[in-house]
């Protein structure tokens, strides 16, 4: 298929399944795998690749798939990689919608998916530790990484400006003086027209739809809301999930507040990034709209689909449209020492992400803090979960101490939290 090896395809496959726990997980089991295992492009490239996606609207851990995919294999490299990251997360996602509406709210699987998030938190850590030992070189390096974490953590500065003023920074902090040596340049020629056909394949539907059914009509509404969310979620899904939460529950009445909650707790405990709970929301809006003439799981199952579409499509197009000409820019000294500065960044940007992620698994209350220009919640010491404390714990023994490795670590945690759940210990 697409002339890729059986390898090739065995890996991304593995990347896809094992993309657990938002983009922190997600990159780091990429360059676990990638870089470090396979060695198939080299830690510095990978950074530089980072860097640009963390600059794009969407969710940067599948476009980095893309451009990876991209470097490898050219376009049809990039087509596999993206896709198969999104969809394995995608079809249990569109599962998951389907029990939801015809059985309610899925609990059958809550001790599996508690031991997954432990399992996540520890691969995380991990990440962050062998990402700062190669990325923060120098006081400087650590200061600007500390600095971005900050920055979030404490004062929740908006994420695009956080990657900025780091590439502003870092411009002047890393000036060098001649260029800097760069990988051999093996880059893949992207075709003439490839983006355009992308840009195509992304809004011929929308428009279909708005000139067959209307603009009124609830396709066209979730082909027109995704769209832009794709074209301007800067700063990940938690940047513009509130946005679209109060749109989808309150402004079309497509599901309650309560429902959305549960989305966000079924795409959470899902591979593939945060943003498919996009899916859900389409799923829900189109399966309960009489005006669409189908039965309401085929109508539900046809809107995740097209919202799925919408979400993602736009992340193919930033690759085919950038990415050669961000590989041409490796050897520019001005731009490498940007880019330098927001790979510090960087690390600060998952540290706050693992921060946030370890919050909200080990702590069931937290407290906001606003004061002094401070705004973070703080969490209370008394509701800390002494089951994630402890299979946390384990699965950063068996990571960090005996090398049980991602997919046995995360095979183990999950039944160690099923079994949990069996006993009614969860």
């Amino acid at each position: 298929m697409l002339g890729l090896s059986g390898e090739v395809w065995r890996v991304w496959w593995k990347v896809a399944f094992l993309s657990f726990g938002g983009p922190a997980a997600q990159i780091a089991v990429m360059q676990r795998l990638i870089v470090e295992e396979k060695g198939w492009i080299g830690q510095d490239r990978f950074n530089h690749a980072l860097n640009f996606c963390m600059l794009l609207p969407g969710p940067e851990a599948q476009q980095l798939a893309t451009y990876i995919g991209w470097l490898l294999h050219g376009t049809r490299g990039a087509l596999a990689a993206g896709i198969i990251f999104i969809l394995p997360g995608a079809l249990i996602m569109l599962g998951l919608s389907l029990l939801y509406v015809t059985v309610g709210q899925v609990g059958v699987v809550e001790g599996l998916l508690f031991g997954l998030k432990c399992a996540v938190l520890a691969i995380v850590a991990q990440a962050l530790v062998r990402m700062s030992g190669k990325v923060v070189r120098g006081l400087a390096a650590g200061l600007l990484a500390l600095a971005s974490f900050t920055a979030m953590f404490l004062f929740s500065l908006p994420f695009p400006l956080v990657i900025l003023a780091a590439g502003v920074i870092g411009m002047w902090l890393f000036r060098p003086g001649a260029a800097p040596e760069v990988e051999s340049d093996t880059s893949p020629r992207m075709g003439r027209h490839t983006w355009l056909w992308t840009l195509l394949a992304w809004l011929g539907p929308l428009a279909v739809l708005a000139v067959v059914l209307g603009p009124g009509s609830v396709w066209t509404e979730l082909a027109t809301l995704f769209s832009l969310l794709a074209t301007f979620s800067f700063g990940g899904a938690y940047a513009v999930l509130a946005w679209v939460a109060q749109f989808a529950s309150e402004t079309r009445d497509w599901l309650t507040a309560a429902e959305m909650l549960d989305g966000l707790g079924l795409a959470e405990t899902t591979p593939g990034p945060l943003i498919l709970v996009t899916q859900f929301i389409g799923f829900l809006a189109a399966s309960r709209n009489p005006a669409t003439l189908l039965d309401p799981l085929l109508a539900g199952s046809l809107g995740a689909l097209l919202t799925t579409w919408m979400v993602f499509a736009p992340s193919f197009l930033w690759i085919f449209l950038f990415a050669p000409k961000v590989e041409k820019l490796r050897g520019n000294a001005r731009i490498s020492a940007a880019l330098r500065g927001i790979t510090s960044a960087v690390v600060g940007v998952i540290a706050n992400l693992a921060a946030w992620f370890a919050i909200n698994l080990m702590f069931a209350e937290s407290r906001p803090v606003d004061r002094y220009g401070l705004d973070f919640n703080l969490p209370v010491a008394t509701s800390i979960d002494p089951w994630a404390l402890v299979l946390t714990a384990l699965a950063a023994v068996l990571l960090f101490l005996t090398r049980l490795g991602l997919v046995g670590t995360i095979l183990c945690m999950a039944l160690v939290g099923l079994v949990l759940h069996l006993v009614g210990a969860l």
